[in-house]
């Protein structure tokens, strides 16, 4: 007696398979395109419309001169005087929030990684400045703290001078006198728990067997530290600066609410004067090109920041 078997079956061609898989990852990616295409209109439209207009010389009060002048905006940018002075106030703004924000971060990031009483709150309390809106915190610094009349300084600095039997301290206008600084503590004082965050994720994530190992073989708290904890948070810290830096180059408010870029263009930084050049002066294509300066700048450090959060995330993988 004979049975019958079926016949073998085959598989489907690799290029039949390959044709499935795709089909079937675009069938899942559906339903994001709607997101996708919100996020091209809102972001990129206007974008490329900013690009267009930085090719024109168009001042609003003289709408009939509107003409297509190419790169020469672009040409203004680099070689304006006032732009230039934009550029190193830029600099000087956010090379100095960022290294005493990360500092003072990591100082406190090392303190709240101890176990003490109170601990919660403090972590809570410390928080608290990155959480007030940009302008409050502005004009938290400029009314109650730096004003020369009722001002916080002066008063702490009024109050000591009568400890020592003088009848009332020097006056000072904080804002007047030192712009920078000014600007430069207010903003130091609302970025520095961000920066602790980021350190104190860092600290935790730390392997406790490899402190022990070090406290087993003799080496005391700075070496420690210096050797084990510093080499361990080093890409915590690049990630922080380049966040950072990213969040305060664009810094507009603090700028406008307590100094307005004076005394003197003194704290005039590249969006400060990106919106002299556009609601002042009435210049929109020398403004529109500034703008597109500032994203391609900030488009290049956000690229080492993502590079910087993916190799923490491989890092995380590879444990």
């Amino acid at each position: 007696m004979t049975t019958l078997t079926a016949p073998p079956r085959t598989a489907p061609p690799p290029s039949r398979q390959r044709t499935k898989q795709s089909s079937g990852k675009w069938r899942r990616r559906i339903p994001l395109l709607p997101a996708l295409v919100f996020t091209i209109v809102v972001t990129q439209l206007p974008f490329v419309a900013t690009i267009v207009i930085s090719t024109f010389q168009w001042n609003v009060l003289k709408p009939g001169e509107r003409h297509f002048v190419g790169l020469d905006n672009f040409t203004f940018v680099f070689t304006d005087e006032r732009l230039r002075t934009a550029v190193l106030n830029t600099i000087v703004l956010t090379a100095s929030v960022v290294i005493l924000s990360v500092l003072l971060g990591l100082a406190l990031a090392m303190l709240l990684d101890r176990k003490f009483v109170g601990r919660g709150l403090a972590r809570t309390l410390l928080i608290a400045p990155f959480l007030v809106m940009p302008v409050a915190a502005a004009l938290l610094w400029k009314h109650a703290i730096y004003n020369p009349d009722y001002g916080l300084l002066n008063g702490t600095l009024n109050a000591v001078y009568r400890l020592f039997g003088a009848e009332n301290g020097p006056t000072i206008d904080w804002v007047s006198t030192y712009p920078m600084p000014a600007v430069v503590i207010s903003l130091v004082w609302q970025w520095t728990p961000f920066m602790m965050l980021i350190l104190l994720a860092g600290l935790q994530a730390q392997p406790g067997d490899v402190l022990e190992a070090a406290r087993m073989d003799g080496a005391s708290p700075m070496q420690t530290f210096r050797f084990v904890t510093l080499p361990h948070l080093r890409q915590y810290i690049e990630l922080g600066i380049l966040l950072g830096t990213i969040y305060v180059v664009q810094t507009f408010d603090a700028v406008y609410t307590i100094t307005q870029g004076g005394p003197g263009s003194q704290t005039t930084n590249l969006p400060y004067e990106i919106y002299l050049t556009m609601f002042r002066k009435f210049e929109y294509g020398q403004a529109a090109a500034a703008g597109v300066v500032v994203v391609l700048g900030s488009i290049v450090i956000a690229t080492f920041a993502l590079r910087t959060i993916a190799s923490l995330f491989r890092e995380e993988v590879s444990r």
